[in-house]
């Protein structure tokens, strides 16, 4: 298990010291093409600058989605799904998306475009960027860190039992699959193609999903890992892995929970109905009328 919870502040892995790192935590400033210049996680005015975690067995895990956004990689890998060879496109970040009584089913977190040289739009497709969820306070390690990241890292995480970890199961829950099922809903009754980019940590909890071939597909999951660069000491996100899949099949799987055995169930019915059935038969005992007087 890591010495301490922490991977990436501000855009950095916390052993990197040079000029740059330095500038960027100075400044809270984000690297991966946020909407301004400044970290915005959290708070506008007190980021919280965690980019990625360390799991307990020592992998990263990215835990912002602006995270995702370095190069703007998820954007070409996801036009490379939606568009032909050689189509001009672009890129439109939080665009709202209504049902058909004008009702919000949420954000979509980029739409990428492709137009004609007179800028009409051709056609779309939508890209859902999903970060991992985390249980327990990272707060508290990253202002320890930002209050002197010299001596943070000579000393070992001193909370064990209150170690920020991967919330993999409401990750899925909470905001994958809600999204899918509102926002991918309606993109797939448009016939348009979707893509959901996420870190093969989290992606490796899911369910193995039937695949097809590209042309087929409705939608892909592009699945990413940060790679340390030892030379400059800093993470690069790489694509490891484009799986394609049908929507309505791929969000069954997903959202249909694999069933334990129903014998183990029924034991422990049994169990609760022989508590049941004892304490029935036998009440507390309760003082008689002569022992209260």
């Amino acid at each position: 298990m890591p010495k301490q919870p922490l991977a990436e502040v501000f855009g950095f892995p916390i052993n990197n010291f040079s000029t740059k790192a330095e500038r960027y935590r100075n400044n809270r400033l984000c690297p991966f093409n946020n909407r301004i210049a400044n970290c915005t996680k959290d708070k506008a005015n007190d980021p919280l600058g965690v980019c990625s975690i360390f799991d307990t067995s020592g992998e990263t895990v990215i835990t912002c989605p602006i995270r995702f956004r370095q190069d703007w990689l998820i954007a070409e890998d996801a036009a490379r799904f939606f568009f032909p060879k050689g189509t001009m496109w672009t890129s439109l970040t939080e665009v709202r998306l209504n049902d058909l009584n004008g009702v919000s089913a949420g954000n979509i977190d980029i739409v990428l475009v492709s137009y004609d040289d007179r800028g009409r739009i051709l056609d779309f497709g939508s890209l859902e960027v999903q970060a991992v969820y985390i249980s327990g306070n990272v707060r508290r390690p990253f202002e320890n860190f930002m209050n002197d990241p010299v001596a943070y890292n000579s000393t070992e995480w001193s909370r064990p039992f209150h170690r920020p970890r991967p919330d993999y199961l409401s990750s899925s829950r909470k905001r994958l699959v809600p999204q899918l099922i509102y926002k991918g809903g309606i993109l797939k009754s448009w016939g348009k193609k979707q893509a959901v980019a996420l870190h093969r940590s989290f992606y490796s909890t899911l369910p193995d999903l039937d695949e097809v071939d590209p042309e087929n597909a409705d939608i892909v999951w592009l699945v990413y890992d940060l790679v340390l660069n030892e030379q400059n000491n800093e993470y690069q996100l790489i694509l490891h892995r484009s799986i394609y899949t049908l929507f309505n099949p791929s969000l069954d799987q997903i959202i249909t929970p694999e069933a334990g055995t129903i014998g183990e169930f029924v034991e422990h019915l049994q169990e609760k109905l022989e508590e049941k059935l004892d304490g029935d038969q036998n009440p507390p005992d309760a003082p008689t009328l002569d022992e209260l007087l």
